[in-house]
C-alpha cells in the first residue's frame, strides 16, 4: 500500500510545482497563464481520486488489476 501513496504524492508535488512555476512565469497571457494553471491542478485532483480509489481496492482485497480482465 506503501507504493501507490508514494507514487500519488510525487505525482501531486510535480503537478502544484507545474502551476507554481506557470504563476511566476512573466509575460505570459493571462489566458494562457490560467490554463496553465487549472490544468494540473485539476490533475492533482484526479490523481487524489485515484488514490483513494486504489486504497479503497487494495482493502478490499484486490491487490491485481489484472484478474478483472
Amino acid at each position: 500500500m506503501v507504493a501507490p501513496v508514494v507514487i500519488a504524492f510525487i505525482m501531486i508535488v510535480y503537478y502544484i510545482g507545474a502551476a507554481v512555476f506557470f504563476m511566476a512565469v512573466p509575460g505570459i497571457p493571462t489566458v494562457v497563464k490560467l490554463l496553465m494553471i487549472v490544468v494540473p491542478l485539476i490533475l492533482a485532483a484526479v490523481m487524489v481520486g485515484v488514490l483513494i480509489s486504489r486504497i479503497k481496492e487494495i482493502q478490499g482485497g484486490e491487490e491485481d488489476d489484472l484478474s478483472q480482465y
